[in-house]
């Protein structure tokens, strides 16, 4: 037996090193014993999981977007609305027999479709939300990256209308406090891809000057909490969560810092893009950002107003949804048919682009599309459509459940085939078995 080499042992040992502490280092296939086996013991790590919700605000046509409930499983025929996604149909399922019971306002059909919340659950007359699946992910999912979760929305000017509700996007946050959006491609471009503008020294000491301002006011604010009454406490505690939120998106900003952006693998958008293009491209990015791993959770609330009109349809978003037959009719099935166009070239993208283990996007990728709307001032049922493999849920089928079943059922299913352990979510009552393959 030949003694061992220790200079190649210290070799080897460098190598594992550097691979443990995280280091991207393209090594040679050595042709030694002991590398084949440190090869076979360092195998990669998993791909990352993503999950991207996105809601279309005013539901859809329920006569040509819903399968038939007499075709369950895999054997339906897909319906007009849903035609262009027949490429697609073993990488989807539709979900049918979901809702939010708790919702009650019709032309909120973003509001609480992430939350399931009780608008009065505070106990008092002023509108409450809670923690949005999205975010609840994020808390899990958004660590290492850049941005732990992006919120975008379409162009629309009316776009918290009667259609979407309340809400500066998708996502609320732990308090139930609405978080912002990004509202065209190309300032979602910039932030994804473009050097900031400051130099390094100047972004570390502004932050160095937020970071004294917190400090002292967490001091007085420690201080003005001895006395309270239980109302005032709990308003105090809200502000301190607000604090710390800060102090999170802070400590993340300056982990950054110093890393520069990823090339951008795409050109910059043209302005003043809407509609049909202005959705297009936000997938486009989305699968850029996903693809960069500049993050790992989004949410994206679309255009319906600039949609429409991108289309040549004259119809008002708001008449459009309360159709019965003809123009409005009309008006409303075609903007199923481009909106299930533009999902399916949205999952053509991340099958095609590849993670870092050489599998597609859409293995490691959840999609959800839907609202909390049905249609017209219908809660029941609402939309919910799930693809990519991410989640591990069962894909090609036409999925019925009992009337009424929580959608938080479903977002709880979702999260827990993320990893993420959690007893609940909203008013959820379990996981949905049949939703899990």
């Amino acid at each position: 037996m030949k003694p061992e080499n220790p200079a190649m042992n210290a070799s080897l040992s460098r190598r594992k090193f550097l691979r443990t502490a995280g280091t991207l280092l393209a090594l040679p296939a050595l042709e030694s014993a002991g590398f084949r086996r440190f090869a076979r013991a360092a195998a990669p790590l998993p791909p990352p999981r993503r999950a991207v919700f996105l809601g279309i605000g005013y539901g859809v046509t329920q006569e040509t977007w819903f399968p038939s409930l007499e075709e369950p499983g895999s054997s339906y025929v897909l319906p007009e609305g849903l035609k262009p996604l027949e490429r697609h149909r073993k990488a989807f399922s539709i979900v049918q027999g979901v809702s939010n019971k708790l919702s009650a306002e019709a032309h909120w059909g973003s509001t609480y479709w992430l939350t399931g919340a009780n608008r009065y659950g505070d106990g008092s007359s002023s509108m409450h939300n809670s923690i949005s699946a999205d975010q609840v992910a994020t808390a899990a999912l958004g660590r290492d990256t850049r941005f732990a979760s992006l919120q975008l929305n379409g162009s629309d000017p009316d776009l918290a209308g009667p259609g979407h509700g309340a809400g500066l996007s998708l996502a609320w946050d732990v308090r139930g406090k609405p978080m912002a959006g990004v509202n065209n491609p190309v300032a979602l471009f910039h932030k994804l891809f473009s050097a900031d503008g400051l130099p390094l020294e100047r972004r570390q000491a502004a932050l160095r000057e937020k970071r004294s301002v917190l400090d002292a006011v967490g001091e007085e604010l420690s201080d003005l909490k001895r006395g309270l009454n239980r109302r005032d406490h709990d308003k105090l505690e809200e502000y301190f969560q607000g604090i710390r939120e800060i102090e999170l998106r802070m400590a993340r900003e300056e982990k950054w810092l110093a890393v520069p952006k990823p090339a951008a693998p795409l050109r910059e958008p043209a302005p003043g893009l809407e509609g049909v293009e202005e959705v297009k491209l936000m997938y486009d990015l989305l699968v850029a950002a996903f693809k960069t791993d500049s993050t790992r959770v989004a949410t994206y609330r679309q255009p319906i107003s600039n949609l429409l009109k991108s289309l040549s349809i004259k119809v008002a978003p708001h008449d459009m949804s309360h159709y019965s037959a003809g123009q409005r009719m009309e008006a409303s099935q075609r903007r199923d048919q481009v909106q299930s166009e533009l999902l399916a070239g949205f999952l053509d993208r991340l099958e095609a682009e590849k993670d870092t283990a050489g599998n597609s996007l859409l293995d490691s990728t959840v999609v959800v599309f839907g609202s909390n709307l049905r249609t017209v001032h219908t809660l029941e049922s609402c939309p919910t459509l799930v693809a990519g493999r991410g989640a591990g849920f069962k894909l090609g089928h036409n999925l019925l459940l009992p009337r009424n079943t929580p959608l938080c059922n479903v977002w709880l299913t979702l999260l827990r085939g993320l990893g993420i352990e959690l007893e609940r979510h909203g008013d959820s009552s379990g996981v949905v078995r049949e939703l899990v393959a």
